[in-house]
């Protein structure tokens, strides 16, 4: 019998497992009102506390339309997680700044993917995990390019 191996298959049973670990072995229930997109976007935002975030890096950081941003954001705003503030050199912009309710939804995020990255990657070498990210990226990369279709 011959089996055939499909990347895009394994994948997806990766992600449907991510998210069941999220749902059903985080602290997801703590999150009121939290929908998966908004968990990453909270996570993108805290994690580059550093500089000014603004809808148009999600766009690209995730590989989103401007609409399916904007739906997140004002989702997001609605449910109180974060707030557009103006910034001072362009009146145009507006940067997502979370609120205390998302400072401390993002603790608890924090925790649940660091438990989950350490299990999914456990027996992993340094060096396959650094390879292993790499071979991601480019899958990834490879479906961005239109030459092929």
């Amino acid at each position: 019998m011959c089996e055939r191996y499909y990347i895009n298959t394994e994948l997806r049973i990766l992600s449907r497992n991510i998210n069941n670990y999220f749902i059903n072995y985080g602290n997801n229930k703590k999150v009121d009102k939290m929908t998966g997109s908004g968990a990453w976007i909270i996570a993108y935002i805290a994690e580059n506390g550093y500089r000014d975030v603004f809808q148009r890096d999600l766009e690209k950081e995730f590989d989103i339309t401007r609409s399916t941003a904007s739906k997140n954001v004002d989702l997001l705003v609605e449910n109180g997680f974060i707030v557009r503030t103006p910034v001072d050199y362009d009146a145009r912009l507006k940067k997502l700044v979370l609120t205390e309710k998302a400072k401390e939804v993002f603790k608890i995020m924090r925790s649940d993917r660091a438990t989950l990255e350490e299990q999914m990657l456990r027996g992993f070498s340094d060096e396959e995990k650094k390879q292993l990210r790499g071979f991601l990226k480019r899958l990834a990369s490879n479906l961005d390019t239109e030459e092929d279709l």
